[in-house]
């Protein structure tokens, strides 16, 4: 955590402290107690410290593990499975304690603690403008070196899952015919199926891959996208059902390390077979409009300006984007990116209306077209801003057919 620049961004507020009510999965907690409680447990910001209350059960691995300067457990102010309102007592009780007498709060905060703190003589104010996430979105050495680690996994993971990919058969012919040991009978199997082993070959089967080489490179996730066809173009569809060959495959990973709680994020889209020429078209592209937006990376500019560059790229070729036609359902329906750190999404974005770019944001950068009646092609880097341009985090080939 930098606490220097954590300092200056709050130093506006007109409140004593800055107040959290929350668990390891709120990003803000995680950051600034540097603690992975499962529980909601309270962190207090105040005069440079950072001050924890957590349950007795975690009271020995907060004070061994987290970035507290002090940590306190609910014994010490003579509760541990009290009633709401003893608890709510010890809340503020535990906030005076540390010469605070008001406190700022996330806009997500929950409002029963607000309003109990509010009752018990504790003013609250709420932050609306997310000054953590602005802290957060400005990177350490330390923690682009955690995001780097997670994106060496999500790269073993997508070479496994395009491995998977090259070595499909199709059934009916093409890139291969279905396997001589009789475990699938062809006439059971759709024309232009992939095949694995003799059998259709899953957006599920190809994301088990995914998945487990995370986990052998200390890393997991939730969910993953592999979609193909029509699939693809929708940009938050996980996919599911066989894949086929002659489609666009995109396949999306964002894992997050299990020991750092950073995450990575990159997309490919792979095509085993031979892309119909507007597939093809699409691709060539979507490439040019990474480039163009790569090319505009650099402190100074704007996510908006980065945004642009891509949307110029679609729009030069008749393809429609979101500055064109707000309304569109298909083209360029999405931003151009996103931060990434402790949350998968994070500040700052390249969109409309992004912010100003500086040294130390970690950013993806994913353009990309869909239709239905075509499918859908995305191609993701992740890079971080350096202090007179951009380095590519992502050391992964950028090739559609397979």
């Amino acid at each position: 955590m930098n606490r220097t620049r954590l300092d200056a961004r709050l130093a506006d507020l007109d409140t004593d402290g800055y107040l959290l009510d929350a668990d390891q999965d709120d990003a803000n907690q995680l950051y600034l107690s540097g603690f992975t409680g499962p529980d909601p447990f309270l962190t207090l910001y105040a005069d440079g410290n950072v001050h924890l209350l957590v349950s007795g059960l975690e009271y020995g691995r907060a004070r061994s593990e987290s970035a507290a300067d002090t940590v306190e457990r609910h014994a010490d102010y003579d509760y541990e499975y009290g009633g709401r309102e003893a608890r709510l007592d010890m809340y503020a009780a535990f906030v005076r304690d540390k010469g605070v007498e008001s406190v700022s709060m996330p806009s997500r905060a929950p409002l029963g603690t607000a309003d109990a703190l509010r009752e018990r003589g504790i003013d609250v104010a709420v932050d609306g403008d997310d000054r953590l996430g602005d802290v957060r979105a400005v990177k350490t050495d330390d923690e682009i070196a955690a995001i780097r680690e997670a994106q060496r996994a999500n790269e073993a993971a997508m070479r496994a899952a395009e491995d998977l990919l090259a070595a499909a058969d199709v059934a009916g012919g093409g890139n291969g015919s279905v396997g001589s040991d009789g475990a699938r009978d062809a006439a059971d199997v759709d024309p232009g199926t992939l095949l694995h082993e003799g059998e259709p070959l899953t957006s599920e089967r190809v994301a088990e891959e995914i998945e487990v080489t995370l986990l052998r490179h200390g890393c997991a996730l939730d969910e993953t996208i592999v979609a193909g066809g029509a699939q693809a173009a929708d940009p938050h569809d996980r996919g599911s059902g066989p894949l086929r060959a002659n489609e666009a495959i995109i396949v999306d990973i964002f894992p997050r390390s299990k020991a750092t709680k950073y995450n990575a994020d990159m997309t490919r889209t792979f095509c085993v077979g031979e892309p119909p020429a507007a597939l093809r078209e699409w691709y060539d592209l979507t490439e040019r409009a990474l480039s163009a937006a790569l090319d505009a990376v650099e402190p100074g500019v704007t996510g908006e300006d980065v945004h642009a560059a891509a949307c110029e790229v679609y729009e030069a070729a008749g393809e429609p984007t979101f500055r064109t036609d707000p309304e569109t359902e298909t083209g360029f329906i999405h931003s151009t990116g996103h931060g990434i750190g402790l949350d998968v999404h994070e500040s700052p974005r390249l969109a409309s209306g992004g912010d100003e770019l500086e040294p130390g944001h970690v950013i993806t950068v994913e353009p990309g077209l869909y239709d239905p009646d075509v499918g859908g092609v995305r191609i993701e880097d992740l890079v971080v801003v350096t202090e007179d341009g951009y380095e590519n985090c992502t050391d992964y080939p950028v090739e559609f057919v397979v």
